[in-house]
């Protein structure tokens, strides 16, 4: 931590002429994408893409899950999700699910949560789009395969929040799905059901 924390004091210093770029961010923010994906701390959005600062508004929580819209019902996921589409009006979504998933693997290989209560119930959310899990536990950690699944299903329930599916109608809003591999560094984008019927929904 203390490392991290001195990194955190020099920034400004380190910045240099990127410095005055950031300026220009007091004025609002108009990112390129919404960039869902898992808290592990693997995955960097910002080094994966290169993005630079303003680029991506990133939605990140246990497992990349998007829950399903509910109405009338607080949520973290909802809210950003609702203001990425409605007031900064990204034109793309990625979902970006990740091997050596710790939540995706804890399903796969149906982990005892009890100690984990929290975490049990919030992956709820993810079981549908998983089942049926492989009849034995996997034995590679990568997941790959599952994983894909993972990303395609929470793809289908962002298509199912209003605010997406009126700007993917519209052809105004492309969503795509992403596999990442934490210990090669390769990304693929998914060819889902999902992705497929959104494109040929807003042609």
């Amino acid at each position: 931590m203390k490392e991290i924390l001195e990194q955190a004091r020099s920034f400004r210093q380190r910045l240099g002429a990127e410095s005055e770029n950031l300026r220009r961010h007091a004025a609002g923010q108009t990112p390129e994408a919404l960039f869902i994906t898992c808290s592990d701390s693997r995955v960097i959005p910002a080094l994966i893409t290169a993005a630079r600062p303003g680029q991506l508004f990133e939605l990140r929580n246990a497992g990349n899950i998007v829950p399903p819209y509910r109405p009338g019902i607080p949520s973290g996921e909802a809210a950003t999700i609702e203001y990425a589409v409605e007031v900064l009006q990204v034109p793309d979504i990625v979902v970006c699910g990740h091997s050596h998933c710790g939540a995706v693997g804890a399903l796969a290989r149906g982990e005892d949560l009890t100690r984990l209560p929290g975490v049990a119930d919030w992956l709820t959310f993810a079981q549908p789009g998983l089942t049926p899990l492989p009849a034995t536990p996997p034995e590679n950690p990568a997941l790959s395969e599952i994983v894909q699944r993972h990303v395609a299903a929470q793809v289908r329930a962002l298509c199912e929040y209003p605010q997406v599916e009126r700007r993917i109608a519209a052809g105004q809003l492309r969503v795509h799905g992403w596999f990442y591999r934490v210990d090669t560094g390769e990304v693929q984008e998914l060819e889902t059901p999902a992705t497929t019927c959104l494109a040929g929904r807003a042609s």
